[in-house]
Parts: C-alpha cells; structure tokens; sequence
C-alpha cells in the first residue's frame, strides 16, 4: 500500500508536467488515494467481522491491483484520479483489517512491538518508491512505473490468499454485539484517529514534498528522491524499537509527545537547512511513536467493539489525510515558496500534542478502567 500510495508523489517532476497541473491539484492526486477513506472506513470494519477479515483484505487488494492497471494505462490527470480512488478504495479496506487482525493475534502479548512491525511496512513501501519507480521510469516509462504498483498488489493479494489464518480468540462469543459502542468509545476512538491522522499528515507532507524542495535548490529528480528515502529507512528501524520501548518500559505518553515536538521543529529547519542527516532524522524520529498510537483504540475499546471501533480510527485519519494534503499543495502555490509544506507539516505535529492531551484527559475521566500506561 505505501508503495503503491507514494507512486504519484515519487513520479511528480514529471507528472505535473504531463498532466499541466497546479501542484494543489497535484497534491489532491496525491491525497484522492486516501479521501474514500471518509466513507468506507467505518463499514469496512464491520464489513470484515462479517466476511472474514482475510476475505476483505483479499478484495482490498484486488481493487489495488485494477486501480493501478487504470493509473498506469491513464492518458489524463482525470483517469489518474479515478485509477487512484479505485486504489484508494481498496488500499482502505486493507488498512482497517490489517489492524484488527494484527490486535486480535497480539492484545495482551507485545502488542506494541507487533502492530510497530505491522505499521512498518508503510515507509517500507515508500522507501522502495521513492528509489525504484524514478529508476523504472527513466529506463522505461512513467506508465512502467505506475504499473508496477499493480504487479506489487498482485504478489501481496496471493500471499494474504495463501498464509492468513485467523487468531482463534478473535471469535466472539454468541450474541455479543459488533456494533455496540458507547459514545464514549466512538469519541476516545475519534480522537486516537484524529492524532493518528495529524501525525501521519505530517510525515506524508515531508515525503511528498521534499522531493520537489531538493529539486528546486538544483537536485537531480532521481537523486532527490533517493535523498528524501532517507526518512523512510530510518522510520522502519526505530518503528520496531520504538514499540520494543513501549511493551518493555511504557510511558507512552511522554514518548509520543516528545516525538511530536522533536518532529515539529525539524520539519520546520528543513527548508532553510535540507541535508540528507536531517532528513534521515525526521525519520528516526517519527518511528518511535507508531506503535504507541496504533495501541490507542485497543487502550478505549471493547473486544465486541473493536471491528466497528478500528473503522472509526480509520474514518478520521482518512479526513485528515484527504483534506490537509492538498492544503499542502494549496500553500505552496500561494506562497511560492517550495518549502511552506514542510511549514505546515511542523504546525500539525505542535496540533497532534494538543489533542492527544484531550484524549489522555477525557480516557481517565470516563473509561479509567480501560487506561493502560496512561499514568505514565
């Protein structure tokens, strides 16, 4: 999914020529990915307790696989959008049943640690983009390139169909209830999503942009674009120690909002001060939070809530993602300055601090039983 997402911001010196675009409708190609996530969210999650996890991860990825083809074969920024939304669509579904499934198997094990391994396969996925599609389409084409995340999605479609069982203990007992949240879970859940969501806007404003700020202070695309992977490879490695942190010492709290501050103000440097060691920074830090906000919901939600419940997490971050990505674009081409993005990126990490202090505030005043390393 990260490598069929990052596609289009990898490709962009060339695409927003081809298609003769501004780069706030480049930056809704970009986000258009994500935006059916708005409504597709919620009843995917319960979509999959019905059907099957597996089932719905499988359809997912075959909507991935036709999206793709469409992108790839697309002659016109409108085909590319519809191409992406098909994608998109799918790359949704997936998404929210890969959490579930990840929980089910892990809640009460080391949670922390899985879902950071679950979640690395994000920036794994861009970090091979951003090296190998400019590769790919300066020795054959664009097209080439758009059409090889198809070709990803069909080898990934066939290993789900093949190696996935479900957890035995993610059964419910008969006659409990998949759609039975409390207000007070549907509004924890929404604000776990929503820091989920501005995180994430942060980070995807830095990978898909910093390419055109290097290429702007004179970078070659391809060399850009390698540079810019930095964050990616680095993310991947402290995902992992990041959630070992949280399952072996706890303190989740401190250890997301010193992320978010830390995260803010190099995002903010990288403008007027781009080097590959900060890049590579940003990235180091933005893993060690992953696994500590992926742990929320399973910190606000019951086992019967939880389909239902990881859809709400999903329908927000994919509000966030749809609309604030394109604001990205929408600032550069006001400003004309080629690092106003990376300007917002740091404003949204100072917002995601913010809210998460709400969350922590009203988890202990209405759910304190469900608090797990809140005290901390």
């Amino acid at each position: 999914m990260g490598f069929q997402f990052q596609s289009v911001a990898t490709l962009s010196y060339s695409l927003v020529a081809q298609f003769n675009v501004t780069y706030a409708e480049f930056g809704l190609l970009i986000s258009c990915y994500l935006l059916p996530g708005i409504v597709v969210a919620y009843p995917g999650g319960t979509l999959g307790k019905r059907f099957g996890d597996n089932q719905i991860a499988i359809l997912g990825l075959l909507l991935m696989v036709v999206g793709g083809l469409i992108d790839g074969i697309g002659i016109s920024y409108a085909t590319s959008l519809g191409g992406r939304l098909i994608a998109g669509t799918g790359g949704v579904l997936l998404n929210v049943v890969l959490l579930k499934m990840a929980t089910d198997w892990f809640l009460g094990r080391e949670i922390g640690t899985a879902l950071a391994l679950l979640v690395s396969s994000w920036p794994l996925g861009i970090g091979v983009a951003l090296i190998v599609l400019p590769w790919i389409a300066t020795s054959f084409s664009v097209s080439s390139a758009l059409l090889s995340t198809s070709v990803a999605a069909a080898v990934a479609l066939v290993l789900v169909a093949a190696i996935y069982r479900p957890a035995a203990k993610a059964v419910m007992p008969e006659g409990e209830s998949t759609l039975n949240l409390s207000w007070q879970e549907k509004g924890l859940v929404s604000l776990a999503g929503s820091v989920w969501a501005l995180f994430n806007v942060g980070c995807i404003i830095v990978l898909s942009f910093t390419p055109s700020l290097l290429s702007a202070k004179g970078m070659p695309a391809e060399h850009a674009g390698i540079a810019t992977s930095f964050a990616s490879w680095t993310l991947i490695s402290t995902m992992v120690l990041g959630g070992v942190l949280l399952d072996r010492i706890g303190y989740a709290t401190a250890l997301m909002s010193s992320s978010f501050a830390v995260l803010a103000l190099s995002m903010m440097l990288l403008p007027s001060a781009p080097s590959f060691a900060l890049i590579a920074f940003i990235g180091a830090v933005a893993g060690l939070p992953c696994g500590a906000m992926l742990v929320l919901p399973s910190e606000v939600l019951r086992p019967q809530s939880r389909a239902p419940g990881m859809g709400i997490f999903y329908t927000w971050y994919y509000i966030g993602m749809a609309l604030l990505t394109p604001a990205a674009g929408l600032a550069r081409d006001l400003s004309g300055n080629p690092g106003a993005p990376l300007i917002l990126a740091g404003s949204l990490e100072i917002a995601a601090i913010a809210v998460l202090g709400i969350f922590r505030m009203l988890q202990h005043r209405w759910i304190p039983e469900f608090v797990l390393n809140a005290e901390k």
